[in-house]
């Protein structure tokens, strides 16, 4: 069968991570679907110009007439979905995106793709797959004392992010029990590691601190997640892919439940080792508390036993060891901080960032 994989919004933070190690680990050839929204970024990619096993094309998940001439042209075995809008402070500003890309975009490719399947041949009909890429946020939220969500753990979102990405993963499963689509579905932990935008908090920390800026931490900082490094959640996506049941969905999880002030206090510390600088000091005095985001979840932790005991996936990363290595790549490539660092971006932090800034010094 043609190895060729479909990959949506491969410029992204995780997708191009998954791009990059699908070229350099397997045989495969990408083609990599991208409509280079702020996140998306055709530098992180820059690696595989001119590489035969790369296509990229600019495009846009909703453009169905896109989609059909792609998937008729190179037809591939399998399409892994990534594109999504997925920051949940910009879903609360503006939900309107979410809805689009989130919801109606999946449904989108869902028909262009079961299309295309019903249109396959004998084996390569019964091997294709979709893979749809998700989130643990579409849980909910945990107690202190509440058990990690499991596959089966009741949807509960929070937030129109977490709204969007449980309607499309809704979406996702209607299309294997109405039309027998063969879909995997993921659903994972926080990602951290390279590449990733710097709006999220582990980047956004990073260059901060570098640069002697407040370290702004939403209400007491006790919000605790499960951090996964990016390079683990790509192994485990590829295995789900190459292994997992149709139907069926898999939570991916780092086993390295953090709160956020133990996040940031331990990039503190990393760059005060690693790039020491006596005007900003100790980098633990940057950090400012500042007033929490609306239906700010407590908790998220995911346990991923199913994926270990059915296809012997786990992470080799734990929390230090994956951030010292976050830590360092962020100060090798500044260069690219730079380039991702548009007026947008700008214009963004200052949104969400400089009024609760403000009304911290004015408490003060």
């Amino acid at each position: 069968m043609n190895d060729t994989i479909l990959v949506t919004g491969g410029a992204g933070f995780i997708g191009s991570n998954f791009v990059l190690e699908g070229i350099a680990k397997t045989g495969a050839s990408l083609i990599n679907l991208d409509l280079l929204t702020y996140a998306g970024n055709r530098s992180n990619l820059q690696s595989l110009e001119g590489h035969p096993r790369h296509i990229f094309v600019k495009g846009d998940i909703c453009d169905e007439p896109l989609v059909t001439s792609l998937l008729k042209e190179y037809k591939p075995r399998a399409i892994v979905h990534f594109a999504a809008e997925s920051h949940v402070d910009r879903s609360i500003t503006g939900p309107s995106a979410f809805m689009q890309t989130n919801i109606f975009g999946t449904f989108a490719l869902l028909q262009q793709t079961r299309t295309y399947w019903e249109s396959l041949p004998g084996n390569a009909k019964a091997e294709f797959r979709f893979l749809h890429v998700s989130t643990d946020e579409v849980y909910g939220t945990l107690q202190p004392g509440d058990p990690a969500f499991r596959e089966t753990t009741p949807y509960a979102p929070n937030s129109p992010y977490a709204a969007s990405k449980a309607s499309s993963d809704f979406l996702v499963r209607a299309w294997q029990h109405t039309y027998g689509l063969p879909v995997l579905t993921t659903n994972c932990s926080n990602n951290y590691g390279p590449y990733q935008f710097p709006e999220k908090l582990i980047p956004l920390m990073i260059l901060n601190a570098l640069e002697g800026k407040p370290l702004p931490v939403y209400g007491d900082g006790l919000n605790v997640r499960d951090w996964l490094f990016v390079e683990d959640h790509c192994a485990a996506i590829r295995c789900v892919l190459e292994n997992g049941c149709v139907g069926e969905t898999y939570n991916i999880g780092g086993n390295s439940e953090r709160t956020n002030i133990d996040v940031v206090t331990a990039i503190c510390d990393i760059l005060d080792e690693l790039h020491p600088d006596q005007a900003i000091g100790s980098r633990r005095r940057l950090i400012t508390y500042v007033k929490d985001r609306p239906g700010h979840d407590r908790r998220y932790a995911i346990d991923a036993t199913k994926l270990a005991q059915e296809l012997n996936w786990r992470p080799t990363q734990q929390f230090e060891s994956g951030i010292r290595k976050t830590v360092e790549w962020y100060l090798a490539h500044l260069d690219w901080v730079n380039d991702v660092r548009s007026g947008a971006y700008q214009q963004w932090i200052d949104l969400n960032y400089s009024e609760r800034l403000a009304a911290e010094r004015l408490v003060k």
